[in-house]
């Protein structure tokens, strides 16, 4: 209990740091203030100097109206107080779950709420991320265990020339599929998530959503299969090498009970972990991927908030991902002292 007790304070402390810095790279230290202090400047300037009522008054007056509105836009953003009291605010209302509002981007439903905001991207990014990333990890498990039972084969041999496809990012092969399949064969669509107009049925806009997941899925299982293959294949090669492995070979133990018993339970610790991991990954969704493919995720609302300065958005999302990710890791340490025999959590550290 100590040692879960001191784990779960370290990833608190790490969150809370994490956290903090990117409230302050996410304002650049302040300069983002500046930026939309001009933006507001700018915005005001432009209504008083467009308005009839003000045309005829001298410049000073012109210029001492300016500034008025600007400070009452500066008092309520917020930007009169210094950008270190803010940051410490932001993080403690974060640290809460309080994602505040937006100032530009809204939701569907016309609202700036953070937290709806996000609720109206997470479904997208789920379906599209959790079909690629559960198709490719069960895949490639399968036919990593498969090839390292045929090691020196063809079709391990082939694995292994065909790993350095996977270098490329699966937006990189997003655009050859584009070009392929939507532009020059013209059967499947460009992007976005449905047709338009989206169709009255249920089966219908299911069968639309279904043909439009086509091509971003492929590329990201093109992107990651042959790497995971390679490293899946290589690491139960490495585990089917061990010793107590060629002991129950010895003692006459079938293959698959090898498998199942000498091989695949003392991995358990690092394929639970990647299963994981890849489920944390899906809430994030892929940037440029989904901003290729026009995909309505939380990828291209992280790319849309880092071009408008959106500071709340961006923090919502990795405020998100930031706790998902300490609390996957704290489960994780109990996941092994349960799978992984080898591990033991008494009074002093894991042995």
């Amino acid at each position: 209990m100590k040692y879960f007790l001191l784990r779960g304070l370290a990833l608190m402390f790490s969150l809370v740091v994490g956290m903090y810095l990117t409230v302050f790279i996410a304002g650049m230290g302040g300069y983002v203030d500046k930026i939309q202090e001009a933006q507001i400047r700018e915005q005001v300037g432009l209504q008083v100097l467009g308005d009839p009522a003000f045309k005829q008054l001298p410049p000073s007056e012109q210029r001492r109206i300016i500034d008025e509105r600007v400070e009452l836009e500066r008092q309520r953003l917020g930007l009169d107080t210094p950008f270190i009291r803010r940051s410490v605010g932001y993080l403690v209302r974060a640290l809460g779950l309080d994602l505040g509002r937006a100032k530009i981007i809204t939701s569907d439903s016309g609202s700036k709420e953070v937290r709806l905001i996000l609720l109206e991207r997470l479904p997208s990014t789920l379906v599209l991320f959790s079909t690629a990333n559960l198709l490719l990890f069960f895949a490639t498990l399968f036919l990593g265990l498969y090839l390292s039972r045929r090691y020196g084969s063809i079709a391990d041999r082939l694995s292994v020339a065909l790993a350095p496809l996977s270098a490329a990012p699966g937006w990189f092969y997003g655009i050859i599929l584009i070009l392929i399949f939507a532009a020059m064969l013209k059967v499947l669509p460009f992007g976005g998530m449905v047709d338009a107009p989206p169709p009255d049925t249920t089966l219908g806009y299911a069968l639309s959503v279904g043909k439009h997941m086509i091509l971003p899925v492929l590329a990201m299982f093109v992107s990651g299969f042959f790497i995971s293959v390679y490293s899946r294949r290589t690491f139960f090669l490495i585990f089917s090498s061990e010793d107590h492995v060629e002991l129950g070979r010895a003692k006459g133990v079938p293959n698959r009970a090898l498998e199942r018993r000498y091989i695949l339970r003392p991995t358990l610790p690092t394929i639970i972990t990647q299963f994981a991991l890849m489920l944390i990954v899906m809430w994030m969704g892929a940037i440029i991927l989904e901003t290729v493919f026009n995909w309505p995720g939380l990828g291209s609302l992280y790319y849309s908030a880092i071009q408008q300065f959106e500071i709340a958005v961006i923090l919502g999302e990795t405020v998100i991902y930031a706790y998902l990710l300490a609390l996957t890791l704290f489960l994780l340490d109990i996941v092994y002292a349960i799978v992984d025999p080898r591990v033991k959590v008494g009074a002093g550290a894991p042995t």
